[in-house]
Parts: structure tokens; sequence; C-alpha cells
């Protein structure tokens, strides 16, 4: 995500390069670069010119310290300045109730229906939570099938009043229904339209009023840019709702919604959709997301995915098979189902540091192990035990088998045994072998 912007945002930084300190010249020439990446990442001009202006006057007369380049500085203070803009602090969403009741609003097509699931899916996986699905979308028919198709694939079940054209009446038996069979959330999905009109606000108003829920949530489109964040201005005239839900995160955005739609309705952004998986959400967190903005990478998020999927007994397991040497093929295959569970492999790759512009370019889809775990799956589960004993007819029948050459085998075989001796050497060796492989890696 923010590809461009963050590129663009590199290269305003290297007009600073060799010089010694900040100046009124040299900062109006990196600012006006700033101000081009924001307005071509979809922020409008007004908020572009306040963001360098509130920059500049923090940048200039700033002593630049010995061991601090004026660039680094620049984006310390750009840095600091787009967490501002994007709310400063991460805000919770407010699920005290009992129920706790979420209403879902938004336009028609930004996403509403798979984001009410996804939110589910959040609450009651991470937060140990017994959600309710309401189907209040009476207008769409494939609302309320697509809304009962995601919930059986979470295991939520989902409330539907067949034949209803009354989404109040809908919501407020809703809530009975969850009271009654011990659901402690309740999310409820509404009707969309394809522009803002009376009757939706009107609608949307009236099920507010009579369910009146801890949180409403707006869902936009972040590929729509500014008009998502005029929407949302509309839609918060109307209803003040409590967050922004920014969908399509992940898509050819400009990144403007993110950046703005705090600064324009005064609400916080709670959730980001990064995909179509049912677990692709993420929490906003302005910081982060200003890391990511500025190429830093986003390592805090990286780890917390991680621990998502991390058991704390098979890794004491594993660190013992990797102490001894006995590390094999099925104990690398279930690494790759943990990290193909945490997300978008190019997603969580980018969310190392410096490596975002280097995989900018390249094809890392979800399929991304596809031919390893191929190749893995054709060994005999002796081979999978015990990778010594695949010799060279063993190695030709599992290529056959794999569908593969017999160089991508022997290339993984290779790229195996070097991670089993890399990872032996963190485990029993600590710093001192860490810093012998690393010197290996740099000397390759």
């Amino acid at each position: 995500m923010f590809e461009s912007l963050s590129e663009k945002l590199e290269r305003s930084f290297k007009i600073l390069k060799g010089h010694g300190h900040i100046t009124e010249i040299n900062v109006a020439e990196t600012l006006k670069e700033v101000r081009k990446a924001l307005l071509d990442a979809d922020v409008s001009y007004k908020i572009a010119k306040d963001f360098t202006e509130e920059v500049k006057a923090k940048a200039l007369g700033q002593n630049v310290l010995t061991a601090v380049s004026p660039g680094q500085l620049m984006v310390k203070i750009v840095h600091a300045s787009l967490v501002e803009l994007m709310g400063g602090t991460h805000e919770e969403l407010n699920i005290k109730g009992t129920p706790a009741i979420i209403l879902i609003a938004g336009l028609q097509g930004s996403g509403k229906t798979t984001f009410a699931a996804k939110l589910a899916n959040y609450l009651k996986r991470k937060k140990g939570k017994q959600p309710l699905l309401v189907a209040g979308d009476v207008y769409r028919p494939a609302a309320i099938n697509q809304l009962q198709v995601l919930g059986e694939q979470i295991g939520v079940p989902v409330y539907t009043e067949e034949g209803s054209k009354n989404p109040v009446e809908i919501a407020k038996n809703a809530i009975k229904h969850a009271k009654n069979f011990g659901h402690n959330i309740v999310i409820v999905d509404t009707a969309g339209r394809l522009a803002i009109d009376a009757q939706m606000m009107d609608e949307i108003s009236n099920v507010k009023k009579s369910i009146n829920p801890h949180e409403t949530l707006f869902v936009v489109d972040a590929m729509t840019g500014q008009d998502a964040v005029n929407t949302a201005k509309a839609f918060h005239d109307r209803l003040d709702y409590e967050g922004v839900v920014l969908t399509k995160l992940d898509g050819d955005t400009r990144g403007g919604a993110a950046l703005t739609v705090r600064s324009v309705v005064n609400k916080p952004i709670k959730f980001v959709g990064i995909g179509e998986k049912i677990d692709a959400l993420d929490v906003f967190y302005p910081s982060r997301m200003a890391d990511r903005i500025l190429g830093m990478g986003d390592i805090v998020s990286l780890v917390e995915k991680a621990q998502e999927q991390f058991d704390e007994e098979e890794a004491k397991i594993l660190q013992r098979k990797i102490a001894k040497n006995q590390f094999n093929f099925n104990d690398f295959l279930q690494q790759i189902k943990q990290i193909k569970k945490m997300g978008n492999v190019k997603d969580l790759m980018s969310m190392i540091p410096g490596m975002g512009k280097a995989i900018k370019n390249l094809d890392i889809d979800d399929d991304s192990f596809k031919e390893i775990e191929a190749i893995i799956y054709s060994m005999t589960p002796t081979e999978r035990e015990d990778p010594k004993v695949i010799n060279g007819s063993r190695r030709r029948r599992i290529a056959a088998g794999s569908g593969s050459e017999i160089q991508e085998v022997n290339r993984l075989i290779k790229q195996f045994e070097e991670t089993r001796k890399m990872m032996q050497m963190m485990t029993k060796g600590g710093g001192k072998n860490m810093m012998k492989m690393m010197q290996r890696i740099k000397a390759r």
C-alpha cells in the first residue's frame, strides 16, 4: 500500500542530502515536492498546504545534531506530522455493552457486508466474543445470502427475517434474539445505495435511533480517494458515527482518504481492510501507518501477526529439534502453513524495514509456496523425516511427482540444509554465532 506516495516522499527528502543544516531555501524546495506527492495521493489542496506549512514551522530553526542529517531530521518531523494528521493515537472499539451493538453504514459496493463478517471474525477470534450478525440490507437479496455464507464460514450465526422489508424491526428483534441466546456482540449490516440520497439517510438514521448502538462505523472504499472523504463527511453530518473503516487499502489506492479523513470528520479510522480473505482486517494505528508510508516497515504489526499463530509448547519442541539438528521437512511445512495464515506474503514482507521498495515490482502472491509444498508433499514420510536419505534417484522421483525440474528439487534441499545450519547456530551459539552467520550472508 502507498507505494507511489512512499517513493515520491523519499525522492523529496533526497533534496536535503549533503546539506549541513536546514535552511528556509532547502526546506521550501523539499516541502514543495512533499506537497506535490500529497496532491498526487489525492489529498485535498488545503490539507496538503496546511500540512507542509506545519512541517516547515517545525523544521526551521532546528539544530541538526552531528549524528543526524537534515534529511533524517525532516523524515522525523514529517513522520510526527503524518501521525498527528491521521489522529495521533489508536482508538479502541467500544464493545462494553450487554450486548454491545455495532451499526455498519456506507455506500453500496464499499465492502460493508464483507467488513461486517470480518469484524465478527476478529471479535470472535481475537477478543473471545460471541457475535451475532444481522442481515439488515432488505433491498439487495444477494447481501443476505452473502452474509449467511460468510457467517457459516467463520462459525457466526446470522439473524434474518425472510420477507420483512423493515430494517428497524429486524434490528430491534435481532437484539432481543441476541439477549435470549447469549450473544454479547450484535453487528447490524445495513443497506447501501450507489449514491447518497434522502431515503437512504432517513432509513439509516431511524435504525440508529431505534437501537442506540454503542458504535456506528462508516465503511468507505479507499480506492475512491478524495470522494471517499467527501462521502464520509456527508454521512457524518447526518449520523455522527464513532469511527471510519477503510476497505481495499491493498489495492491501487493513492492513500488520500487514509491521510485526510480524520482531519475532515474528526473521527478516527478504526480498521482497514487489506484483502479479500476473511482475516484480512487490521486495526488502524496512525504511527504504524506513518512508518509504512515513509518506508520504515511495520515490525510491531508483523510480530503481532506472528504471535497470533504462535504456540508456546510447539515452539519449545521446535527449538529442541533445531538444537539437535533434527529440524526436518515436516517442521518446514508447518512453518509455511503458519506464515500463510499470517496474511498476504508481499504485504508481510513490506512490513520489514527497507523491504517495501525492494519488492515493489516483484510478483509475490498467496501461492508463493505452492511449488515448495508440491516438492515436499512428493517426498515419502521417511524422506521428510530424514532429508539425508534423499539420493539422486529419489530426487528424480520427487521432481517427477511434483512436476518440477530436478534443479528445483536440488535447490530446495540445499537451501533447506543451509537454513537448518543457520537456525542451529542461532539456537546454540547466541550472539557470537549470530554475528558469524551475518558475516557469511554479507560475503555472498
